[in-house]
């Protein structure tokens, strides 16, 4: 059974999409710690991130630089955190979060609510800043 990634990768289920090429999709966590809580992965089910070959690995964190990059234009933030947990979803992915300080990372905190409006609003945003 395909993971709600790849439904998401194939269009069965909708996304704040952020940015998208052929081998890699980001778009927006709908239970966000922060906004503009990103994530990005292979469109390639894959469940764990070292299980990806090289080239693969290494064009999915490329590709979250510049996502990364985008989202550093639009939300005010000291820097973007990475995380990779691996456990929530059998589909490698990589957490990109606005950080203004070290606890924003605390995935036990309370999650933030955003309106399909805002979220789109806040995905749309960060599209126009990713670096082509």
């Amino acid at each position: 059974m395909a993971t709600i990634f790849t439904r998401i990768v194939n269009g069965e289920i909708p996304c704040y999409k952020v940015a998208e090429d052929e081998n890699y999709l980001a778009f927006l966590d709908i239970n966000p710690l922060q906004e503009g809580h990103t994530l990005v992965i292979p469109k390639k089910e894959i469940d764990y991130i070292f299980n990806l070959d090289e080239d693969l690995h290494g064009g999915l964190w490329n590709f979250a630089s510049k996502v990364a990059k985008g989202i550093e234009e639009v939300i005010p933030c000291k820097r973007i955190g990475v995380t990779v947990i691996g456990l929530e979803v059998p589909h490698a992915h990589i957490h990109l979060i606005p950080l203004k300080s070290m606890y924003d990372m605390d995935f036990r905190k309370t999650k933030l609510s955003f309106t399909p409006g805002q979220f789109l609003e806040i995905s749309e945003r960060i599209a126009r800043k990713i670096p082509k």
